[in-house]
């Protein structure tokens, strides 16, 4: 069954699928109980269910007993009140509760064994007319609808051709990473005047229009990052200032973000928020992080001993950590260019009225105009999934467990590397990889991150690939104009 939500209710609960009988009605026979099959259009189906006394009646008066067991009712010790009482007090909601277990693991397990592919969840057809009694004397008959996936194949081969991007380093982000690594290897200064990209360590103070201390207002003391500050004007006041000066910024204007303005000002980010006016900044102290030697002992903390000997060896050793980075979002366009391709290729009808209907009867909050607007990108995704599905499917692809801790260990070392390009021991990445995977969040995120990785590689075998170097400013223009 495969199963798919919208909006902040996205969910994608896949497993195996399989196909529909061709048949338009089949039937499934447990006890006396009989269910039947009826295909109301090309991927639709409504399936009726009929439960008679004789199948759930064993299961009610046990279920009644194990109540009983169990009751602590005024007048009666635990364990001792008679199961004709419970019936009494207790049976009609006992018997709804049995009956809805008896329909959903008879739905379900009719699906598994008739190895129907369904998209979404059986939906109950309402029927007024139809009354019960619920007094253990009922025929009981429901109906489901049911939405079908469409039958298809994915038709791929050499004639398919896509772009494979290799981004070449530009020498400005070379130059900036090369800058930020040495001032991460640094040390900490304490010049007399501020420069560009200087810390101010300040104390600030919420003042009034006319330069006056706001009474019960804003005072905090802090570290004041000029390479945070977005209007030019108000960083040019701070540049070239010392000890004990003081001046007046516009601290909305200085810094636009809540986020920043909240960690300066040791406040919440509602409050950053909803801030306005002035503030008066006097300095305590500058702080420059002067940019690391390029000697032996920097190359040797970077690299590793020896590794690295000169200069050229360590601009060389950057560039290709500049490039890898460049090959993961080449990567990602290619990977949107095959996705946008297939999805072209393969125009397969979805049941989109039931789908909708769907969505909304199992998502209360989900308005009339969010469906309309955002039904489009959801059956897209959908689309997409089949398609990715078929593919695992057709090809016997594998997910094994070490695979997902592989991904999770590659994305731990990526985040890791973002702030020193030496890597963690082995030993201590699984262990962040085995904490970070169980969070249930967390394993199926890089489990699906794992599916579409083999899917992509399996797409990549049969297509052809036709390599292109390219600039990674023109790469940017590329990918933007799309």
């Amino acid at each position: 069954m495969y199963c798919a939500g919208y909006g902040d209710i996205w969910f994608f609960l896949k497993s195996h699928i399989s196909y529909l009988p061709s048949n338009c009605t089949s039937y499934y026979i447990s006890e006396k109980m009989n269910i039947t099959q009826e295909k109301t259009g090309n991927l639709n189906a409504v399936v009726k269910i009929k439960i008679a006394p004789a199948d759930y009646t064993g299961k009610v008066e046990k279920a009644i007993k194990d109540q009983a067991k169990k009751a602590q009712l005024p007048g009666f010790r635990k364990g001792m009140v008679p199961a004709a009482h419970i019936k009494k007090m207790y049976g009609k909601s006992i018997l709804v509760e049995e009956v809805n277990n008896l329909l959903n693991d008879t739905l379900s397990n009719y699906i598994a064994e008739q190895k129907l592919e369904i998209l979404g969840q059986p939906l109950p057809k309402m029927d007024d007319e139809r009354e019960f009694k619920w007094d253990n004397t009922d025929d009981f008959e429901f109906d489901y609808e049911l939405g079908l996936a469409p039958a298809f194949d994915v038709n791929l081969s050499s004639k398919d051709k896509f772009t494979e991007y290799v981004i070449k380093a530009d020498q400005e982000t070379l130059e900036s990473r090369i800058k930020n690594i040495r001032r991460s290897y640094g040390k900490m200064t304490n010049p007399e005047v501020s420069a560009d990209g200087d810390v101010l360590y300040a104390e600030l103070t919420q003042v009034a229009e006319d330069g006056t201390t706001v009474e019960g207002g804003i005072t905090s003391t802090g570290s004041v990052r000029l390479d945070q500050i977005k209007d030019k004007k108000i960083l040019k006041s701070l540049i070239g200032l010392k000890k004990d000066d003081e001046v007046t910024i516009d601290i909305q204007k200085a810094f636009e973000e809540a986020a920043v303005i909240a960690k300066v000002l040791n406040i919440t980010e509602e409050e950053a928020g909803a801030l306005q006016g002035s503030f008066k900044l006097h300095v305590k102290n500058v702080n420059r992080l002067e940019e690391s030697d390029l000697n032996q002992e920097f190359f040797d903390k970077l690299f590793g001993e020896g590794t690295v000997t000169d200069e050229a060896g360590f601009r060389a050793k950057i560039t290709e950590e500049v490039e890898s980075m460049f090959k993961q979002d080449a990567e990602r366009k290619l990977s949107n260019d095959i996705y946008e391709a297939l999805l072209a290729k393969h125009t397969f009808e979805l049941p989109d009225e039931f789908l909708r209907r769907w969505l909304k009867a199992t998502n209360e909050k989900l308005t009339d105009e969010e469906l309309a607007e955002g039904y489009d990108d959801f059956a897209k995704n959908l689309k997409w999934t089949l398609i990715e599905n078929k593919i695992i499917k057709d090809n016997s692809i594998e997910i094994k467990y070490e695979d997902v801790v592989q991904a999770a260990k590659a994305k731990l070392d990526a985040q890791f590397r973002m702030y020193s390009p030496s890597p963690l021991p082995e030993d201590q990445l699984a262990q962040y990889a085995v904490q970070f995977l169980q969070e249930k969040e967390n394993a199926n995120r890089v489990f699906e991150e794992v599916k579409a990785l083999k899917t992509f590689e399996q797409i990549k075998s049969v297509v052809t690939l036709e390599q292109k170097d390219i600039d990674y400013d023109k790469f940017v223009a590329l990918v933007e104009k799309k």
